[in-house]
């Protein structure tokens, strides 16, 4: 009798239910909002769901992401070994091949003056660096934390790990990829408020067709521009200019279609779940996560402003053959920033089609915060 007792003593003391703490709770609570808004309401899915899980998961059973070092038998938890591809940068490194592969570059090409304004939208990236460093971080962190305001999660990742952040990777990722998800509540207000309706309803000319020629070469003249001024944003861009070189090539579908389909939900899988157990109580409830929120949501919020306002200096300019909207596309949330320029302006007229135009910015800007994270890790000498 007293063996059973004991038996059953010790799987009762073996549930959750004794072993979390208030703070788990509060991110079981958070994690289940987060399902909501991806199934319910669909804001970023692929993303929301595998991270809102992992954040379940490790905040059930904290040894899912425990070390190899850590752990009493030798053997990490499952997502442990999730976690190290995140920070060898493998899995964002092959996330930029999947969206090579699935992005079309036209756009882009028919109107180059579009890459001013994907770079103007990384204004918000340098307003959070300065911003991070004044609110007591060390250099290092304030250039991953300020990576967050081109909306771009697996450069945010990249970045981390290649700066040694990775303490702070799981707050830094969830933020990116929150705002990623929440991109159609965060811009049309910012859109509007600083654009007037006139300008809201300017109709831009059809672009230019573009030749096979010319999207078979644009992914070989950046990787050699872009990687021979800056080496160390050769996974990110390499990975990225290699997937579209599959997809415009025409000679090699199977790669086309494994890079932009299978290997990419693969990789999403494994880097959602996760980057989502990297947020358990200890780790995520705390002053410095906050912060961490604040300055992202700051630099994405600065980054949609720098988009539109020199989207106004190119209307300006052009005597009013831009609209400004497509601006707030610069920032590389593909191709969910480019939706929000179209139903904005739509808004106003309808019959506007400005999707195609905001596309140009919009994958401008995967390139433009990619070239940023280069650059810190210039800055920082890391390679």
């Amino acid at each position: 009798m007293d063996y059973l007792l004991t038996t059953l003593d010790n799987l009762v003391h073996q549930t959750a239910f004794f072993n979390l703490t208030i703070g788990n709770y509060i991110m079981i609570a958070v994690a289940c909002f987060f399902l909501y808004l991806a199934i319910r309401h669909q804001y970023e899915p692929l993303l929301l769901v595998p991270i809102a899980f992992g954040m379940l998961l490790v905040n059930i059973y904290p040894d899912i992401i425990l070390s190899a070092e850590d752990a009493p038998n030798g053997a990490g938890g499952l997502l442990y070994y999730f976690y190290k591809l995140d920070e060898l940068a493998i899995l964002p490194s092959l996330i930029f091949m999947g969206v090579g592969a699935q992005t079309d570059f036209g756009p882009l090409i028919a109107n180059p003056k579009s890459f001013l304004l994907g770079a103007a939208a990384q204004f918000g990236i340098f307003v959070a660096y300065f911003g991070a460093i004044a609110m007591g971080f060390n250099d290092k962190a304030a250039a991953a934390i300020s990576i967050i305001g081109g909306a771009d999660g697996p450069t945010s990742i990249f970045l981390a790990g290649k700066l040694g952040q990775t303490a702070l990777l799981g707050p830094i990722a969830v933020a990116a990829y929150s705002y990623m998800s929440l991109v159609p509540i965060i811009q049309p207000p910012i859109m509007k408020a600083f654009t007037s309706k006139k300008e809201r309803a300017i109709k831009m000319g059809q672009l230019r067709p573009v030749s096979k020629t010319e999207k078979i070469l644009f992914p070989i003249i950046i990787t050699i521009v872009v990687c021979m001024i800056l080496p160390t944003t050769a996974p990110l861009i390499g990975m990225l200019m290699l997937g579209n070189l599959f997809k415009e090539s025409g000679v090699v579908r199977q790669l086309t279609e494994t890079a932009s389909n299978a290997m990419m939900y693969i990789v999403v899988i494994f880097l959602g779940t996760s980057v989502g157990a990297t947020t358990s109580a200890e780790a995520f409830l705390n002053w410095s996560t906050i912060k961490i929120v604040v300055l992202g949501l700051v630099a994405f919020a600065f980054g949609t402003f720098a988009g539109v306002v020199f989207g106004k200096i190119m209307c300006i300019a052009t005597k009013g053959q831009v609209n400004p909207l497509i601006g707030s596309a610069g920032v590389s949330a593909v191709p969910m920033a480019a939706r929000v320029s179209q139903k904005v302006g739509s808004e106003e007229d309808p019959t506007n089609f400005l999707l195609m135009h905001a596309m140009g910015p919009n994958v401008a800007g995967v390139i433009g915060t990619a070239v940023c994270a280069g650059t810190f890790m210039a800055m920082f000498g890391v390679f």
